[in-house]
């Protein structure tokens, strides 16, 4: 009943103001790293990213409690202990994706030190987005000073916005929210991190690319809602989609921007 009860609490704050539901963003803070049941068992999620047959494949790996806590040294040790269990080398993985919790990035007792431990030349992975969105966010301060930024260049909008993993079209507003304010984060993060900020630069063109990619997610799954919805328009809407895909694909293999406006105002911007 407390999950419902915070569900109907969540949504009405949501509904309230009669807008889209990406609002949520900015109501809500989302928990990425794990997920507590209603007796408030921590578990932990796994998935795996391999080879198979010359294709990358995702598996979900485990899911685990975590008993005594959610530390980096709990985590590391459900993780063995996971893989002593199936006679796995950790010597077998070779990357790591996590967010930037100091439980996993911590330089001395995150998951990634005690796996560099064992593992010295695994390479660690952050999502430069999130770093960037969540440096921003969870500190009252730099959420202020970014707004103050926003507003003195003259942006649309004075705020960024997260995502959540439950919601997959919720990563589209969040990438282009960013974009859009590409510029001020950049001037924010010159002062603030010199080498997140040098990483954005360096990364804006793939970050543009995977923003006007999601935007195009988002308008397909905005095309598949509604009551006169059938067999027949989702096929076509789907259709139309894998085409354009195609498209896409074929014009930035000859170096054609077009239809991407993100990866076109980068160059436009680069050459003046």
């Amino acid at each position: 009943m407390d999950g419902l009860r915070a569900s109907f609490n969540i949504s009405l704050m949501i509904a309230r103001p009669g807008k889209a539901h990406i609002i949520g963003e900015e109501l809500l803070h989302p928990v990425l790293d794990e997920s507590s049941l209603p007796g408030n068992e921590a578990i932990l999620l796994a998935y795996v990213r391999f080879i198979k047959e010359e294709d990358l494949a995702q598996e979900f790996l485990f899911a685990r409690e975590l008993v005594m806590d959610s530390k980096g040294k709990s985590i590391f040790q459900v993780v063995e202990g996971y893989f002593k269990e199936k006679e796995i080398p950790l010597a077998n993985v070779i990357s790591v994706a996590t967010d930037g919790a100091p439980s996993m990035v911590g330089c001395q007792r995150g998951f990634i030190s005690y796996l560099k431990k064992v593992v010295p030349n695994v390479l660690a992975i952050r999502c430069l987005v999130i770093t960037a969105v969540n440096r921003i966010k969870s500190r009252p301060l730099s959420h202020r000073l970014f707004r103050q930024l926003c507003e003195e260049n003259g942006e649309d909008f004075h705020r960024l916005l997260l995502h959540t993993e439950v919601r997959w079209s919720s990563k589209g507003a969040c990438l282009s929210r960013l974009y859009n304010l590409y510029a001020s984060v950049l001037e924010f993060f010159e002062k603030e991190d010199a080498s997140l900020c040098a990483n954005l630069k360096k990364f804006e063109g793939d970050i543009a690319y995977m923003a006007d990619l999601y935007t195009k997610f988002n308008e397909m799954n905005l095309q598949l809602q509604g009551d006169d919805l059938n067999l027949i328009k989702t096929k076509s809407v789907t259709s139309a989609f894998v085409s354009e895909l195609l498209y896409f694909e074929n014009n930035l293999a000859r170096g054609v921007l077009q239809p991407s406006e993100s990866l076109r105002i980068k160059e436009e911007r680069a050459n003046q």
